[in-house]
């Protein structure tokens, strides 16, 4: 029999797919857009002009030179580093207590905890670093560091950890009294205007820095205040902030190994042994592949991937203290894109044999019978599956709300803010669809279909690894990913066998690209709106293009007819559907 274009099994019809997208559409709007309660503030607050890296920049200078007493050059000025910060323990704490509505209300303005950070490096023959955050609307000044060397940037976080001593750190400070703190640091509280009657003194003789409570200032078991350090005998940082109760950091903390223990030992090492295992198929059904095969697909999602590398390259340069640091990480990041490239192109080479070998042909080649307008339909039936999804997650993420509580907080690292060009960031729906589509559907599922003997455990197993490398986001309880995707995961797997290759991917890349391009759209600008349309309007723009140079009559001859060694799938094929249905 000849070769199907897609793999066998029934399909929804055009008219109830639609419906089903329009449902979704409009179910994910309801639930994820429209503003309610506590999010309708939120949103408020959120839609609030933004000010520019360059305005956050000449606020700090100006702060510094006033303030600090420091005379920055215009070369320092110029090459400042401005990154998005956020305490996200704070925020994930108001949110699960449902208490962000009050904190945005009241103290927002004067402890946010969003912030532009300003690192001006070397700003004087003294220091080796200064940092100061912006508030991100109105652009006042809400803290400072002052980092004497590059063997004390990292301080706090040492003491923290225990790992120096009180007396190894009251050293560094100079050996101040308690009196002498005091006096030293009233000028910075003045400058920030802080009373010294709601201020209560935290911290005694012999303690680290000063530490002050804002006396009156709480929301929930949540406090603010305000903590001073020294070196060398000077005020070295100030930074007012809201502190998150210790029940919940140690929660968070908690949570968050054992997500690294998943994601490394669930994710990681199972992606690895399905990276070689691609590589073993791709030579066992090099009779029904060809090497050929995924090396364009590769070499885009390899490129995209550098891409989004670089334009992360201010989260780099912030974790970076010494240029060598950032090399290091650059060719370490390039270097793990090589290996993941790497495996995504065996993974298309060996999953397009298991396929074919089973007389199946979900990933047609160009100029095989039709296949522009296999692209051109699967390219809308992956719009369809798109908007259903967004529905089907909408009413995943109300009801895990709903029943174990679940909630989310920020994570800076994935921000727009932090790229150095947001207008690039969709590009990843490609970088996502293209190589987990690859690896987890088109491989995964035929590889471990023989180990199995079960299509859905097959889509279960490789659903639950790929959904497991999802664990790190911060959402909360971090069993709630695992739990949403791997509904997702089954449903990417349905459109995958039903509809084939082509349709899994645009569906995944359309999903991803409608929330990226809103996240980019969210932060205003008419550039950035027309860039949100653009992107969502993409996959469709990339389908007609291939269907205009593969146009019916321009196809090569079906290949001979071969037989299948088993049948895959327990349901019977059906006719493709007519050349002009859609």
């Amino acid at each position: 029999m000849n070769f199907s274009m897609k793999p066998a099994g029934r399909k929804l019809k055009t008219r109830t797919l639609w419906l089903l997208a329009a449902l979704g559409l409009v179910v994910f709007i309801v639930i994820q857009l429209l503003p309610t309660n506590d999010s309708e503030l939120l949103q408020m607050e959120q839609s609030k002009e933004i000010i520019s890296k360059q305005q956050a920049k000449e606020q700090a200078a100006n702060f510094v030179q006033s303030v600090l007493q420091l005379d920055l050059s215009e070369q320092s000025k110029d090459k400042a580093l401005v990154t998005y910060e956020s305490r996200s323990d704070l925020l994930g704490y108001l949110t699960k207590s449902e208490l962000l509505s009050t904190y945005l209300k009241s103290y927002e303005q004067q402890f946010p905890y969003d912030v532009f950070r300003v690192l001006f490096k070397q700003p004087d023959d003294l220091l080796n670093a200064l940092t100061v955050d912006v508030h991100m609307n109105s652009g006042q000044v809400v803290a400072f560091e002052e980092i004497m060397s590059a063997n004390n940037t990292n301080k706090q976080t040492m003491l923290d950890l225990g790992t120096e001593t009180t007396e190894t750190m009251l050293s560094w400070e100079g050996d101040l009294t308690l009196a002498e703190k005091e006096e030293m640091a009233q000028p910075y509280l003045d400058a920030f205007g802080f009373a010294n009657a709601d201020l209560t003194l935290a911290s005694g003789e012999g303690d680290v820095g000063l530490l002050y409570d804002l006396n009156g200032y709480t929301v929930g078991d949540s406090h603010a205040q305000i903590q001073i350090h020294y070196e060398y005998g000077f005020v070295s940082s100030l930074e007012s902030y809201f502190v998150a109760p210790a029940d919940h950091l140690n929660y968070v903390k908690q949570q968050t190994t054992l997500a690294t223990w998943l994601t490394f030992a669930g994710y990681a090492f199972l992606s690895f042994v399905l990276g070689v295992l691609a590589i073993v198929y791709s030579a066992l059904t090099r009779r029904h592949t060809s090497f050929k095969r995924g090396i364009f697909l590769t070499s885009l999602y390899f490129v995209l991937s550098m891409v989004g590398t670089f334009n992360m390259l201010p989260i780099f340069e912030k974790e970076s203290t010494e240029p060598f640091m950032l090399i290091f990480l650059l060719v370490f990041q390039s270097v793990s894109t090589l290996f993941m490239s790497i495996a995504i192109y065996f993974s298309l080479v060996g999953g397009n044999g298991l396929w074919r070998q089973q007389g199946i042909n979900p990933w047609p080649r160009a100029r095989e019978a039709g296949y522009g307008r296999h692209v051109l339909t699967s390219m809308t039936d992956g719009y369809a599956w798109a908007l259903i999804l967004l529905g089907v997650q909408s009413i995943i993420f109300l009801v895990l709300e709903q029943s174990i509580g679940t909630w989310s907080t920020s994570d800076s690292t994935q921000s727009p803010y932090n790229m150095v060009y947001p207008l690039l960031f969709p590009l990843l729906a490609w970088v996502a669809g293209i190589g987990e589509e690859a690896v987890y559907r088109l491989f995964g599922i035929p590889m471990l279909k023989k180990m199995f003997r079960s299509t859905f455990v097959a889509c279960l197993l490789s659903t639950l690894i790929w959904a497991l490398g999802h664990t790190l986001y911060p959402i909360y309880p971090i069993y709630s990913r695992p739990i949403e995707l791997t509904i997702i995961g089954l449903l990417f797997s349905f459109v995958f066998l039903r509809y084939g290759f082509a349709a899994a991917v645009f569906s995944h890349v359309i999903f991803d690209s409608i929330l990226m391009a809103l996240s980019l759209m969210f932060m205003g600008g008419a550039l950035n709106i027309a860039a949100g349309v653009f992107y969502i309007a993409l996959p469709a723009i990339v389908a007609y293009v291939i269907y205009v140079f593969n146009p019916p009559g321009r196809e090569r001859k079906e290949p001979p007819a071969q037989q299948k060694e088993e049948p895959f799938f327990t349901t019977p094929p059906v006719a493709p559907r007519p050349e002009g249905h859609l």
